[in-house]
Parts: C-alpha cells; structure tokens; sequence
C-alpha cells in the first residue's frame, strides 16, 4: 500500500513537472536570449497557467467525479463543468501568459517627435504638409497606432471580444486526463477490494472445513474406544493414552494452516493402533512410510481424513478385507496412496461422511495448479491417490 501509494506521488510530481516547463520551452522560442526566458517563472501569469489547471485537475480527480460521476449525477456535473470552463474563458490563463512575454519584450518603439534628417528636412512636419487635409490635432489619438499609446502598468485579466481556445482546449485535456485517473483509481481499488474479500473467504472456508473435520474425526475414534470398553478389552486403556496423543494433537497443532508431515504421520501411527485393537483376522494391514522426513510441512489432518475414511468404509466383520496405505517423501514432494476392499452399499439412511469432500476443497485452496488427487474404483478396491508438490 505504501509503496503504490509512493508510485503515485512520483507520477503526479513528474507529469506537473512536464506540465510546468511546457510554457518555458514555448515562450525560449519567442525570446531573443534564453536567460529571458526563465524569467517569466516569475510572471504572475505564468502561475495564475498554471495554478489554474492543477487546481481543476485536483477538483475534478478528487470531489467532482467522485461525487457526481460516481453517482450517476450527471446535470449537476455537467453544470460545475460548464461553470469552471467560464472560469477559463474569464481568466484566459494562456493569453495573458503569451501577451505578456511578448509585451515584456517587445522592442522598444522610436519616439515620437519630429526628426531631422541628413539633409535637413523635418520629416513630421514634411508629412503633415504631404496630408491633404492639413495636420491632425495633436490631441486626436484615433488614428494613431495602437501599439504607440503609452504603455498601461495595469494588465487585464480578461480582455473584451478575446475568447482563448487554446486554454479552453487545456481545459478539455486535463478534465479528461482527471477523469481518467479517478475512474483507474477507482478500477483499483474495486480489484483490491475483491481480492481481499476473496482471500477472507478462503480462510473462512478453510476455517469451517477443518472445525467440521475435527469434531467428525474425534466422534469415529471415541466410538470406536467404547467398542472396547462394553467388550472389556484389556487394551482399553492403551486405547484411552493413543486417544490422548491425538487429541493433544488435534487441540494444539490443527489450529494452525501448516503442520510438521513427522506429527501427522505420528498421529497416523497411534490412530492406526486404535484401529488394530478392534480389527480381526480377516483384516489385513499394511502401513508404509518411505523416504527422509525433516522439517517438511503439510495441512493437518489431510492424510488423516483419508485413512479415517479406510477403516470406516473398508473393514467387514464378515468378510475379509484388505488395507494398504503408502506414503513416499522425497524433498518437497509426497505421494500417498490407500486403498481398501469395497464392500457392499450402506442403506441410504446411514450418515454420509463429509471428510473427502472438504479435503478436495481444502487442497484446492491450499495447493492450487501444485496437487493431484485422484479417487477411484478398481476391481473391487476403492483407490486414493495423493501427490503434493509444495
């Protein structure tokens, strides 16, 4: 924000810059010294140009179209837009700049009076002879030159019957160019605003699929520690401290987006532990982990939600089933692979499990365009297939 901010101010500080020396360039061509012509810095008129125009840029750019444009108020701004051009045509901010240089240095006119000349004649008197209405009164100026009256120490703003059109076309330039940056400005801002709403939902999102997934992992593992204790199982109690390590874990590290890959596959070993006090014989279990595990990082409880889905979907009491579960780490890559025997179709009644969907939503805002999830059914065996690139 600082930084566009800065980027900014530099843009509007260069673009007045080349603004401001745009009349010294103009008026250097007109003068017979360049030393002259910085002296017109120091021309009232030079900054009544240019003051003139800022202060309409900034009106424009910063009250006008934001409060009328904006709003669809269009008269009323049209009407402010008319009222600032008369302004223009009153001030006349370029022709009195450029009627001033050349006024300013204008050569100097001989003066009047009569002349003699080598041979001896009065050239005034000889031209009033000359005249066939005799001489005019020295107090009739009407047929004078103009550029002869004496010269006025008062300049006016704005002179009668002069209408200054390249002022009004400046006008016509910077009202544009203000319009323009206020609707960028604003374009901007509304992009800012959509990205910041799309990440707070993201987190949102991510927020409320792991406060769905954790309440739904604890409620599977405490209903299968009740199992063990209606059976009195002597491994009741081992199954109570395994329970306690995961939800230690659950409570402490899954609250953060990002956990060690080394505590999930620890709260993996005690649930799969859980898991075996209760499986029979008919269940065959495999777990592997290969490949050097360090300080990788992953979001917790995604592998966990796939493995809670194998024993819930892939034991029978009846039939005999088959579990594999592999994980390979190499570097910042991870490959995890279950899969499970498919049994027949639950009844329609029964709960239907929400942990897979949310971890597809949790990868793709976690890993977009850097994972690939694949789930499918292949000869009898239901597949997952996860590969994390970070």
């Amino acid at each position: 924000m600082i930084r566009s901010k800065a980027t900014t101010f530099f843009i509007h500080a260069a673009g007045w810059l080349v603004f401001l020396g745009f009349p010294l360039l103009f008026m250097n061509r007109t003068q017979q010294s360049g030393a002259a012509s910085f002296a017109i810095l120091f021309s009232p008129y030079y900054w009544l140009f240019c003051l003139t125009y800022i202060f309409m840029f900034y009106l424009n750019a910063w009250y006008l179209v934001p409060k009328f444009v904006f709003r669809k108020r269009y008269t009323w701004y049209g009407f402010i837009v008319l009222m600032l051009s008369g302004c223009v045509y009153f001030l006349q901010p370029f022709d009195n700049l450029l009627l001033h240089n050349i006024k300013g240095n204008k050569p100097a006119t001989a003066a009047i009076g009569p002349q003699i000349t080598p041979a001896g004649i009065d050239t005034l008197a000889t031209g009033q002879q000359n005249m066939p209405f005799g001489p005019l009164p020295h107090e009739d100026l009407r047929m004078q030159d103009p550029g002869l009256k004496a010269a006025n120490q008062v300049i006016f703003i704005h002179q009668s019957g002069n209408i200054d059109m390249v002022g009004l076309f400046i006008f016509i330039i910077v009202m544009g160019l203000s319009i323009a940056i206020a609707t960028v400005q604003k374009w901007q801002f509304a992009e800012q605003m959509v990205t910041r709403a799309e990440a707070e939902k993201a987190h949102a999102e991510l927020s409320f699929l792991k406060a769905q997934i954790n309440p739904h992992f604890l409620f599977n593992t405490l209903n299968n520690i009740y199992a063990l204790s209606v059976t009195n199982s002597e491994h009741t109690s081992e199954s109570i401290m395994k329970l306690s390590n995961i939800m230690r874990y659950v409570t402490d590290e899954v609250t953060e987006d990002f956990v060690l890959l080394r505590n999930e596959i620890d709260c993996i070993n005690d649930y799969i532990d859980l898991q075996r006090l209760r499986l029979g014989k008919k269940t065959k279990l495999d777990f592997e982990v290969s490949g050097e595990i360090n300080y990788q990082k992953i979001p917790p409880l995604v592998l966990m939600t796939f493995i809670e889905n194998v024993f819930k979907y892939g034991v029978s009491k009846h039939q005999p089933s088959v579990i594999n579960i592999c994980l390979r780490v190499s570097g910042n890559q991870m490959l995890f692979i279950c899969r499970n025997t498919i049994f027949e179709k639950r009844s329609e009644t029964e709960r239907k499990g929400i942990g897979i969907a949310n971890n597809r939503q949790r990868l793709q805002h976690i890993y977009p365009n850097k994972h690939r999830l694949d789930i499918s059914a292949v000869d009898g065996n239901f597949i997952v297939e996860l590969e994390i690139n970070a």
